[in-house]
């Protein structure tokens, strides 16, 4: 029996920022496939994810632990290898201030840009702009959110290099540049030449269909 089992979806971001942790680490794990996007929740997950039935869930020595942000810092206090959140005080609070700036501000709206049309994608784009504006100016003089390595913040904006990207590619939204933005470019370039992430991201053209068709079935349905 394995010791660590994870509890995930091949699409999500969110159990890939734990699969991409653990290699980090360098932990061998079960990778267990949940069929969550058809609400067909094995008994298992319910079973260890009571209270949100929700993915990604790592299971350690037989204990559950969930939420993908907590999970990524009991993978940092347990196991030893590259430090995921800095060990200086200071700069650990700042990655998670901007773990929280990532989750409750910026992902809203850049989801909402690209799922919605009209006035409300309108709306959701400039609000988007302007937190990826406030995202460009943490990364003057860095390489990662960090600084030379990756990091809490870099595996948590993990939505933005690929997910967030490929549905641009797909809805022609132009928010997210080169141009408009070269620090976070530069970042996304960076992130996704790393051995570890590209290895460990959904293929793209797999989450590009299935995107595809869930903007067919959005549009049937209305």
């Amino acid at each position: 029996m394995a010791e660590v089992k994870l509890f995930g979806n091949w699409g999500s971001p969110f159990s890939c920022r734990i699969e991409i942790a653990l290699k980090l680490k360098g932990v061998e794990y079960e990778f267990i496939e949940e069929d969550v996007y058809n609400d067909n929740k094995s008994p298992l997950l319910l079973k260890y994810n009571p209270v949100h039935k929700k993915i990604p869930v790592l299971l350690h020595n037989g204990k559950p632990i969930c939420e993908s942000v907590v999970i990524l810092e009991y993978i940092d206090e347990t196991w030893e290898g590259p430090s995921i959140l800095p060990k200086d005080p200071y700069e650990r609070a700042m990655a998670r201030f901007w773990t929280k700036f990532l989750e409750e501000k910026c992902f809203p709206p850049m989801k909402q840009a690209s799922w919605s049309t009209g006035e409300e994608q309108e709306k959701a784009k400039e609000e988007a702009t302007e937190l990826l504006k406030i995202l460009e100016g943490t990364l003057s003089g860095k390489k990662f959110f960090g600084g030379d390595s990756i990091g809490m913040v870099d595996i948590v904006a993990n939505f933005i290099a690929h997910w967030f990207i490929i549905l641009q590619e797909i809805t022609g939204l132009e928010l997210l540049t080169h141009e408009k933005f070269p620090k976070l470019g530069q970042w996304l370039d960076d992130y996704l030449s790393c051995s570890i992430i590209k290895e460990t991201l959904p293929p793209k053209d797999k989450l590009t269909a299935s995107f595809q068709a869930r903007i067919q079935a959005a549009t049937t349905s209305k």
